[in-house]
């Protein structure tokens, strides 16, 4: 499959959507593409449930802060809490399919209502946060599992998979309402704020403006391709209305999300490797950054240019086992950085790295320390944006000094009981926000997880 992203942005934009305009009246003609997801070849299960409950408390004290705008993380004491209960469920209503539902209650903040810092110490924490509980469907998706014959493979029972065996070479179709990060960007060692690290920059690429509500989820559609050494993966989404909204822009030609991975498995020995390349391209109702500058009012204001454009990027994803117990991760990411943020946040460029350990060595087999930190960066024309008063999704101090925000987290997870794991995680920001005028920032957490 070609990705067309080093053309033109225009014309790559207006090829694309006469591309999702013939679609729409026409079966979806692309390639076949992998997920992590699983193929049944001989089922065993024919439904299962779990659920899940996360909590996290977090704070942090005085910074150095001359000044703050409507994004900034508060100079102030603070203390957050967040928590999340899901309850899923799945069935297998004909051979090779799989039904998942996913009902998820959530309440609680971030760390300044969740805006002030890209890399954000918290993965559980949303902008729509709640006093009470709040209770959505966030994911309801039918997976389909064509296998192509060959070798097979175990598929354990999880949340989102029913337990049985599968074809190592398979089509995989997925459609509904799911996280793009289920099928995309997905790393062994820096993946699940619920059991490994909190901060959302490590978590996924932060350079990839991911298609997602306000909760992180979207309508879609995905197809995959997986064979034993690599798997190629598509994606169209849905987007929101608004930036980082929950409504969904009903303007399915004009409003869209693309994404496709490319994923290499290798071995260094015994020890297993990953590669992923990523591409991106999002159509959406957005602003520019160089209309909204050229537009006389200040503070500037992104969202007075908005139209239908495009905005897009690639990030590079990379896991190696170093030993059975210890390996390490890393993230590249680098968009456009010219339209306004739209789904995740305002980052245009990010490296991130670390190392994740179980705790064989001090007979703790069932814990892990984790190490990970990097950079966040962002274009010239969105510094000038943000030094304009401009605001972001998470970013908007009024003014801005700039300096890549850079981020360190480190965190150790231990067993309670089977089911239950608690975590203490350490977090330092330096220029928060991307300004150089505001931090350091340390941040201490807790962590309780429990899941059956």
């Amino acid at each position: 499959m070609k990705l067309y992203l080093w053309t033109r942005p225009a014309g790559l934009c207006a090829g694309l959507a006469g591309l999702v305009a013939v679609n729409a009246a026409a079966p979806l003609e692309t390639p076949p593409f992998e997920s992590n997801l699983p193929a049944l070849a001989e089922p065993e299960a024919n439904w299962n449930w779990h659920s899940q409950s996360t909590a996290v408390v977090q704070g942090h004290g005085h910074f150095n802060a001359p000044y703050e705008g409507d994004r900034s993380l508060r100079n102030y004491n603070e203390i957050r809490e967040t928590i999340s209960f899901d309850l899923t469920g799945g069935v297998r209503p004909w051979r090779g399919g799989e039904l998942f539902a996913d009902v998820m209650s959530w309440q609680g903040y971030g760390l300044g209502n969740a805006m002030g810092v890209e890399a954000f110490p918290n993965g559980e924490a949303f902008r729509v946060g709640n006093k009470e509980p709040n209770f959505n469907i966030v994911r309801a998706f039918l997976r389909q599992t064509i296998g192509l014959g060959g070798e097979t493979e175990t598929v354990a029972d999880d949340s989102v998979n029913l337990a049985g065996k599968r074809d190592v070479s398979r089509l995989t179709i997925t459609a509904g309402k799911i996280s793009a990060k289920d099928l995309f960007d997905n790393n062994t060692y820096a993946n699940n704020p619920r059991t490994q690290f909190l901060d959302w920059s490590l978590m996924a690429n932060n350079a990839w403006d991911y298609p997602a509500d306000a909760l992180g989820y979207m309508t879609g559609l995905a197809l995959d391709l997986n064979q034993p050494r690599w798997a190629i993966r598509y994606g169209l989404f849905q987007t929101p209305q608004r930036s980082n909204g929950t409504a969904i822009d009903g303007s399915v030609l004009e409003a869209w999300a693309m994404v496709t991975e490319f994923e290499f498995r290798y071995a260094t020995g015994d020890h297993p490797g990953t590669v992923r390349l990523l591409g991106y391209l999002n159509r959406a109702n957005m602003g520019s950054y160089a209309d909204a500058l050229a537009d006389a009012t200040r503070p500037a204001d992104v969202t007075l240019s908005r139209q239908y454009r495009c905005h897009f990027g690639v990030g590079l994803n990379w896991e190696q086992a170093i030993t059975r117990d210890l390996g390490a991760f890393s993230r590249l990411g680098w968009s456009d950085g010219e339209t306004e943020a739209w789904h995740f946040n305002d980052v245009d460029r990010t490296v991130t790295g670390g190392l994740s350990l179980r705790g064989t060595a001090w007979h703790r087999p069932t814990d892990t320390f984790g190490i990970g930190g990097g950079l966040n960066g962002i274009s010239r024309i969105h510094q000038t944006y943000l030094a304009a008063g401009g605001l972001g999704i998470l970013a908007g101090d009024g003014r801005l000094s700039y300096g890549w925000e850079k981020f360190f987290e480190t965190y150790y997870d231990f067993l309670i009981t089977q089911q239950l794991h608690a975590s203490l995680h350490y977090q330092f920001v330096a220029n928060p926000a991307f300004n150089s005028d505001r931090g350091p920032i340390h941040i201490l957490g807790v962590r309780i997880h429990w899941e059956f």
